[in-house]
């Protein structure tokens, strides 16, 4: 089987694993021959998203049973996407974020250094970087995070150096840009593709902040998980970003969808959001030269696959 770290299967502990990118990690682990299990207190994440034969742990990070799973799963590699991810609940309540991103990390890290885990492959964010100074930003550009969120994803990739210094803990962080595909939630802190695909499918109405030329760098789901599977054995002790390089307007994707529907788009204008920043797009030069890696799935096509899995899941109303 291929897709093998170092032609070894590795039985990895996946955080996170009932959520949507982690789910997607999962099944892509199983293609290619190795052995996951799901640690997912079901915050965010569903149980019908984790594989059938998939052995499933209903933890939180920060309980003291996360060590009983170690016990008894020894992983090699740990794939860590658990996380409080909306960027607002940061904003409101920073130690909630905190206790999650950063305590909660810090006992799972624990437990990689009891149990002889050789490696964790972090799911960090473009957050770290705050409001660009240049473009396309590149792992080199300033760290200068403008939210709790970011703050605490920041912290864990220092961790990790000291972990990997002190401990000889080895890591790889991926700094993912705007992520989509199929299983993303478009409620509470949703991405603004399934935001968007879940309002147009149903024939509602959209918000678009100021005037929807703000750009994201929207990279699909798949091509994620995929960048996780080549930083098993690659990357050591490296921060990358996972992204297209590549920018989309929030008017165009507005459009394009409404195409790829086939209805026209209602478009309610509201305020800019205070602190979104204007135009996102990061390099990923690093990460095709140190993981092999490069976004596999264009635009047209990671959208009409996400519009058909909106359709195809849709509830009456």
């Amino acid at each position: 089987m291929g897709g093998k770290a170092g032609d070894r299967l590795l039985r990895v502990l996946v955080t996170g694993g009932a959520g949507f990118i982690g789910s997607h990690i999962v099944e892509l682990l199983i293609e290619s021959g190795h052995s996951p299990v799901v640690v997912d207190n079901l915050s965010s994440g569903r149980k019908e998203n984790v594989p059938q034969g998939v052995r499933f742990y209903g933890v939180d990070l920060v309980d003291p049973s996360l060590a009983e799973v170690f016990a008894r799963e020894r992983p090699e590699v740990v794939i860590h996407q658990a996380a409080q991810v909306s960027v607002s609940r940061s904003v409101r309540e920073p130690l909630h974020d905190a206790q999650v991103n950063v305590l909660g990390t810090l006992n799972l890290l624990e437990q990689c250094r009891a149990y002889g885990t050789r490696k964790v492959v972090f799911a960090s964010t473009a957050a770290v970087y705050g409001d660009p100074v240049r473009l396309p930003v590149d792992e080199e550009h300033p760290i200068a995070p403008a939210s709790p969120y970011g703050v605490a994803k920041r912290a864990v990739e220092e961790y990790l150096r000291i972990y990997r210094e002190l401990y000889g803990l080895d890591y790889t962080a991926l700094r993912y840009a705007n992520v989509y595909g199929p299983r993303q939630d478009a409620h509470g802190e949703g991405g603004v593709v399934a935001i968007f695909t879940h309002r147009i499918v149903r024939g509602e109405p959209i918000e678009l902040h100021g005037d929807g030329e703000q750009t994201r760098d929207l990279v699909h789901v798949r091509d994620v998980a995929r960048a996780n599977i080549q930083a098993l054995d690659r990357g050591g002790g490296e921060c990358i970003n996972a992204s297209r390089q590549s920018e989309t307007s929030i008017n165009e994707l507005a459009r394009f969808l409404g195409t790829l529907v086939g209805r026209e788009v209602e478009v309610t204008r509201v305020a800019p959001r205070p602190g979104d920043i204007r135009r996102s797009v990061l390099s990923n030069e690093k990460a095709l030269r140190l993981l092999g890696w490069r976004p596999e799935i264009g635009l047209a096509e990671g959208l009409a696959e996400t519009v058909e899995y909106e359709i195809a899941t849709a509830t009456p109303a």
